[in-house]
């Protein structure tokens, strides 16, 4: 949206094209709606835990109505932003789009002939190559399921898995996790991780590492998963199956051969500009460019520097250095900067300060046992080079550190900053 309202305002003339409603994923399918119902899981979640603290009761998720809120925020927006476009002038057309030559398209059979094209088409569910893959739900078929399934098998390890197992348990479903790696949320710190699989032990989410999927089955009732761990072959019955292996730039249906637009195993061939190497015309943003990390800001910062590119010539790069990212589990894990083990292999000196602290206020508030944090310090400079967190309120803790990585403000800057207390950045001193 960014991007076309800058190159409309100066002038140019805009269409986009959109096969689904518009809003993208991130406000439809992705992002906004998990938020809005990982909400309610947080919600029980916290007063389960208050429990014999002071507050009393009984409280459950009643499914359909989580459903009901968080399509009271997706419902409208397809048609706001068609609203938004058409009166900024900005021509809104609906179908798949594909490439007929180097500055045309055909939409539903209709050509379209265009000076410069963005190409940001977002990300669909990897293809994971097993029998009886057509079962698997995906994220956006989870979002929209009425009722709820009693029994839920999640094939991968990643965000998807995370979240969705524990907004699934907390609303009374039977979550069962299979993931061929030997950990979860590789993308995180694995010492912060290990803390945050407690979590996933008090809900009773069946964790299965080294375990990989070979195959899915629909019994009479429901599906049938057959998998191969190190104990040998097993087998989970389940009534929903859940595609969380990971997700692909949605390309293939583009034509990208038919523009000379060069490309790689899904990847797009890009200058440092965001412009395709092959044909001039083209720039790509978000999760079709796959320069920066897969995340909602990312594609915005993309499109801002597509836009002043497209209107002022190449000047504008992309710049990615301190983007922070979250896993809204419960409590939620974060991370911004370099990884422990990424230090060493780059051979940075560092100083780290790392602490499992559940007795911390922070933790005990909020009656959450699941706290730590590990942060590195440049030991010349001290600048923060990477901060890993997990607890309550560390998705607004960890933009402090992202702040300062971007910014260049040191630990010693952070330390003499008077945070609110008592909140979530106030132990932010104290993790330095």
């Amino acid at each position: 949206m960014v991007g076309a309202t800058r190159v409309r305002a100066a002038g140019r003339t805009v269409a986009i094209v959109d096969c689904r409603p518009y809003g993208g994923t991130c406000a439809l399918r992705g992002c906004d709606p998990k938020k809005m119902m990982i909400s309610g899981a947080s919600a029980v979640d916290h007063a389960r835990r208050m429990r014999g603290k002071g507050v009393a009761g009984e409280t459950r998720i009643e499914w359909p109505e989580l459903v009901d809120f968080k399509r009271s925020f997706t419902g409208p927006i397809p048609e706001k932003h068609e609203h938004l476009y058409q009166g900024k002038g900005i021509e809104t057309l609906h179908g798949v789009a594909r490439f007929t030559g180097r500055n045309s398209l055909e939409i539903n059979g209709e050509a379209l002939e265009f000076g410069h094209v963005l190409i940001a088409a977002g990300a669909e569910p990897v293809k994971l190559g097993l029998p009886g893959e057509e079962h698997l739900a995906t994220n956006e078929d989870f979002l929209e399921l009425d009722p709820l399934p009693r029994r839920i098998v999640l094939v991968g390890g990643g965000y998807i898995a995370a979240e969705f197992s524990h907004l699934a348990a907390r609303s009374g479903a039977e979550v069962t996790v299979l993931q061929r790696g030997n950990r979860m949320l590789t993308q995180f710190d694995p010492d912060l991780v290990g803390w945050l699989m407690q979590s996933f032990q008090r809900i009773g989410v069946n964790v299965r590492l080294n375990t990989a999927v070979e195959a899915i089955e629909a019994t009479g009732d429901g599906y049938r998963v057959l998998a191969r761990s190190d104990n040998g072959p097993e087998t989970f019955d389940a009534d929903l199956v859940v595609h969380a292996g990971g997700r692909r730039p949605a390309l293939e249906d583009l034509d990208l051969d038919a523009a000379g637009i060069q490309h790689e195993k899904g990847k797009l061939r890009l200058n440092e500009f965001l412009q395709s190497v092959s044909n001039p015309a083209v720039y790509a943003a978000g999760d079709a460019a796959q320069v920066g990390p897969p995340l909602t800001p990312v594609s915005s910062h993309d499109a801002k520097v597509v836009a002043a590119n497209l209107l002022h010539g190449n000047a504008e790069r992309p710049n990615y250095k301190g983007v922070p990212s979250v896993a809204f589990t419960i409590p939620p894990i974060a991370a911004v900067g370099v990884t422990e083990q990424q230090a060493k292999e780059q051979g940075l000196q560092y100083r780290k300060q790392q602490q499992n602290a559940p007795d911390w206020f922070t933790a005990r508030a909020a009656a959450e046992p699941s706290y730590g944090f590990k942060v590195l310090v440049d030991e010349k400079t001290d600048l923060v080079l990477g901060a890993h967190l997990v607890g309550p309120h560390v998705d607004e803790a960890i933009n402090i550190f992202a702040l300062a990585i971007r910014h260049g403000l040191t630990a010693a800057d952070l330390k003499s900053t008077m945070f609110a207390y008592p909140t979530g950045a106030s132990d932010i001193g104290y993790m330095l």
